[in-house]
């Protein structure tokens, strides 16, 4: 009986698609289910409060921050209560002796059940990387025509069309300023492709939101004042010189220019230091139980950009701007690109120094983390202002296919354009043509080309601390790792 039950509650899990997470009592058994996907797309803490009570919640309370941590995206986890009340009177027994005695079962994730085992595996398919390599032959190099940017392209439109299917109009729907999907915007090459294949999915009537956020940093401006002896620097050029500001112009623009029917709503949320500090308490309340200065950078970040409270040009004259704040419920993240198509400087270093072999293992590693990364945070915070984030390039469907994808189909480390017999790395004018594309995440810089957008396809990798400059306000020598007060 106990094999069966459990292989029920394997069946329906191993059903689901998508990010969630929840909570579930059986009642009749009394049993605790909790857990969150495999890939940690959405909140769930567990943990002991100062009370001694045991709590799974999406967020920390305000008294119990430091005994929190995220549930473990390894498995479903269970409880036996029936069997802890059979050992002990939970009504008396203190607090301590509880927590020693409390169990916690775990289900967990396999993409095949081995056969010798009733109910203690959910399958879920991810299969394991391909490590193919070349080890005397030169890898090809991917074109914009090659079969694998093809089948990027139809996977990618698949995941997208899952997330932006069937999206109830927000409230304060108006027939002017609605808005169903805004994109969290830096005007990168990940995030820039979603609103292009969006463009395709969605009416040509309906606005796309591109919240662009864009913070002053005092110790930026500081810089720039003494570098020169008079400071030109007004406060909406503070905004402007973001680096995410400046690409997330020049990105709008280019989309602007290759789907002109498309109501591209560029949503320029500037950050004043003061509206920082007053709302900084809060979003380390939200982060909780992360508590670093990288957390609280990036946290910023995407707690002011989900807010969606901007300025965009007015209608009636494009040299001026009005307030603004989106409608959308949906918010669409390039999150996961970097990882999969060897998107971080970690990588290029890893090829270099290891060749392919090594650069497949650092991909291993960062796929074999994902679950593991901050996701939770990130979802506390954006789900604060009724918003829910979407993953595209997280899609189980599309990661499956970008895992089993060789090396060679995903990124050019390594590779020659036909004919060359010297390396890209020494090419003159890197992005000039489609041939010099920079190495990592070839193939999404590929699709960008074949859609039109060559700027988006140059675009480096920036992480959105630096891009939107929240991190390192106060002292350029603090570092991401350092624990807050």
């Amino acid at each position: 009986m106990e094999s069966q039950y459990l292989a029920k509650v394997v069946q329906a899990v191993g059903a689901i698609s998508g990010p969630f997470s929840f909570v579930f009592y059986d009642g009749y058994r009394q049993r605790v289910f909790y857990g969150r996907d495999r890939l940690g797309r959405r909140a769930l803490l567990s943990g002991w409060d100062i009370t001694g009570s045991f709590k799974i919640s999406s967020v920390c309370d305000g008294t119990s921050s430091k005994h929190f941590e995220e549930v473990e995206t390894d498995g479903i986890h269970m409880i036996d209560l029936a069997s802890l009340f059979q050992n002990t009177d939970c009504n008396t027994a203190p607090s301590d002796v509880l927590r020693s005695i409390l169990t916690v079962k775990r289900l967990n994730w396999r993409n095949e059940i081995p056969s010798n085992t009733e109910g203690d595996f959910i399958a879920t398919y991810l299969p394991p990387i391909n490590k193919s390599v070349f080890i005397r032959e030169i890898p090809p190099l991917l074109q914009t025509n090659s079969p694998s940017i093809e089948t990027l392209e139809l996977k990618l439109r698949e995941s997208l069309k899952l997330r932006l299917a069937n999206i109830p109009e927000p409230p304060h729907y108006s027939s002017h300023y609605r808005s169903k999907v805004a994109v969290l915007f830096s005007g990168g090459l990940d995030c820039t492709i979603l609103a292009r294949l969006a463009h395709d999915i969605l009416p040509i009537d309906e606005p796309i939101d591109l919240l662009n956020v864009a913070f002053e940093n005092p110790r930026v401006i500081a810089a720039a004042a003494a570098s020169t002896s008079k400071s030109t620097m007004t406060p909406l050029c503070t905004f402007e010189t973001c680096p995410d500001r400046i690409t997330g112009r020049l990105s709008h623009t280019e989309l602007q220019n290759i789907c002109p029917g498309r109501p591209w709503r560029f949503v320029a949320i500037n950050i004043p230091y003061t509206e920082t500090l007053n709302h900084r308490e809060k979003v380390k309340r939200l982060m909780r139980p992360h508590n670093t200065e990288m957390d609280l950078s990036i946290a910023c970040a995407l707690y002011f950009a989900s807010r969606g409270r901007g300025e965009i040009t007015s209608d009636m004259d494009q040299h001026a701007t009005i307030p603004y704040t989106t409608t959308a419920r949906v918010l669409l993240s390039g999150l996961g690109a970097d990882e999969i198509f060897a998107g971080y400087t970690r990588h290029a270093t890893a090829f270099k120094r290891h060749g392919l072999q090594g650069l497949v293992d650092e991909i291993a590693l960062d796929v074999g983390r994902l679950g593991k990364r901050n996701l939770g945070r990130d979802d506390r915070v954006i789900c604060h202002w009724g918003r829910e984030a979407r993953y595209p390039y997280l899609d189980e469907d599309f990661l499956a296919w970008a895992l089993a994808c060789p090396i060679w189909e995903k990124c050019g480390f390594g590779a020659l354009p036909p004919g060359s017999d010297s390396t890209p790395d020494i090419m003159k004018e890197p992005g000039a043509t489609e041939e010099s594309l920079e190495p990592g995440k070839r193939s999404l810089r590929l699709l960008a080309w074949k859609l039109g957008m060559e700027n988006v396809a140059r675009e480096k990798k920036r992480a959105i601390q630096f891009g939107s400059r929240t991190a390192k306000m106060e002292s350029g020598r603090s570092k991401g790792t350092q624990i807050l007060e």
